[in-house]
């Protein structure tokens, strides 16, 4: 891996195009999370659509420090739908997490999450260089659980009161990882999926 991850790319597919995070992506993320009221689940890290100005300042904090580099999600007609992105960046191993992913209600179950997730995994192992990719989530988030799992990452276990939930209770977190000798097999699952939303 680079020392310099920056500029943060833009990602391209067929369902979805992933574009750097901007300050300007604030409205369209708002209506985005308003679509289904995701802020309400409250095991997920969804913004409020009061805190996201917040949100996108501090991923874009994270991103300055070479820690994350942050995505806005966008459907093939180049309309936002919600947010993901690099963290835990570890250019010593080189490895790092995909997360604070989330879609608005109507981007769900389209094909838009399995091909951002392959063209943030493509990018992290042919690209970055990663040798791991880490994937999170609340114990309490099944739905999550089971999507990762479905990409073909394997569950490495759970670290027990590990983080807090935005409304401060305890959180147990599921860890997920990808390593770079399993990427190609896990790159065809994907693929196989994909052509399904074709």
């Amino acid at each position: 891996m680079t020392a310099d991850p920056s500029p943060v790319p833009t990602l391209r597919g067929r369902h979805v195009v992933l574009t750097p995070l901007q300050p300007g992506d604030a409205e369209a993320l708002r209506l985005a999370a308003a679509d289904g009221a995701l802020w309400r689940e409250w095991y997920t890290s969804v913004p409020t659509p009061d805190a996201m100005d917040d949100y996108i300042a501090e991923a874009l904090a994270q991103q300055a420090r070479g820690a994350a580099m942050a995505f806005a999600v966008r459907d093939a007609d180049g309309g936002i739908v919600g947010s993901t992105r690099y963290y835990d960046i570890d250019r010593g191993v080189p490895r790092l997490s995909i997360g604070y992913t989330w879609l608005a209600q109507r981007a769900q179950r389209t094909g838009i999450n399995t091909e951002a997730k392959t063209l943030l995994l493509g990018h992290a192992f042919e690209a970055m260089g990663c040798i791991a990719v880490v994937l999170e989530t609340s114990w309490f988030n099944h739905a999550s659980r089971a999507a990762i799992a479905r990409l073909g990452a394997r569950q490495d276990g759970v670290l027990r009161n590990h983080r807090r939930h935005a409304d401060g209770s305890v959180r147990d977190t599921v860890v997920f990882s990808i390593l770079d000798t399993e990427w190609p097999a896990v790159r065809s699952h994907l693929q196989w999926r994909l052509a399904r939303h074709a």
